[in-house]
């Protein structure tokens, strides 16, 4: 695994529902996405944040960042890296896209995807991590991942999957391992060329996750097992808590 052959690139809109201008939130005197290029930085020599929105464009530059202008309309954050890609214009034989939200994500958790294309197979990687509740695996907003026996994707689902037959439920747990899905994803270049020029999958639509459109084209994803928990902000009240959880751990 040579690190100059992966690219890092953070989408960051500045448009949120829940929490408009949250890659500028302030958290404990530096903005949410320098502290995500921070840790990200921290792995790779080759780090972008890809934004529609002049305002995130120059805090990254204040920073000393890279940055890349793209258009607003995507639907996704997967389509803005492809566009980002394209027009930091350097090839790079794997783009890794790391969530402009998630400021406490492991430079572990990066090698881990990194690792995952020592095997030629791997066309996509993710994270998985363990559930470690019941309640939690329930979580529809939590979607679990099945893997096969070499550690490919073989489905995604907001559902509890798989059912455990014959076993009361709160045993569950102790029965199989639940993986939970962390949504950093890294792609071949010329596979991330390839399924951003895709149309909807009917199973995508179903489950509203973008995921199954690859699976369900045939596409191979390799998840990699972290133990670490990613702590996203959607809300003021996350930023909060994230301020409060890196204040103990700066000290």
């Amino acid at each position: 695994m040579n690190k100059n052959e992966f690219i890092g690139i953070i989408p960051a809109r500045y448009a949120s529902t829940r929490f408009p201008g949250k890659p500028l939130a302030v958290l404990c005197g530096k903005t949410v996405i320098e502290r995500v290029y921070e840790q990200v930085a921290k792995v790779l020599d080759n780090v972008y944040v890809a934004t529609d929105d002049e305002r995130i464009s120059d805090a990254v530059k204040s920073f000393g960042g890279n940055v890349v202008m793209t258009r607003a309309d995507h639907k996704s954050g997967t389509d803005r890296i492809e566009e980002a890609y394209q027009k930091i214009g350097k090839p790079f034989p794997v783009v890794i896209n790391i969530q402009g939200d998630e400021p406490f994500i492991h430079p572990e958790q990066i090698e881990a995807v990194m690792h995952c294309f020592d095997d030629e197979r791997t066309q996509i990687a993710t994270l998985g991590k363990r559930f470690e509740s019941m309640e939690a695996v329930k979580n529809a907003n939590s979607p679990k991942i099945v893997v096969d026996n070499q550690g490919f994707a073989m489905y995604f689902s907001r559902s509890v999957i798989p059912f455990v037959r014959g076993v009361d439920e709160n045993e569950w747990l102790s029965h199989y391992p639940f993986l939970k899905h962390l949504g950093l994803y890294a792609y071949r270049a010329e596979v991330l060329k390839a399924v951003t020029a895709l149309p909807q999958s009917s199973l995508e639509k179903a489950e509203s996750l973008e995921q199954l459109r690859w699976l369900q084209n045939g596409y191979r994803i390799r998840v990699a097992e972290t133990d670490f928990e990613t702590v996203g902000i959607d809300t003021p009240a996350d930023l909060k808590r994230a301020e409060e959880l890196l204040s103990k751990t700066e000290k």
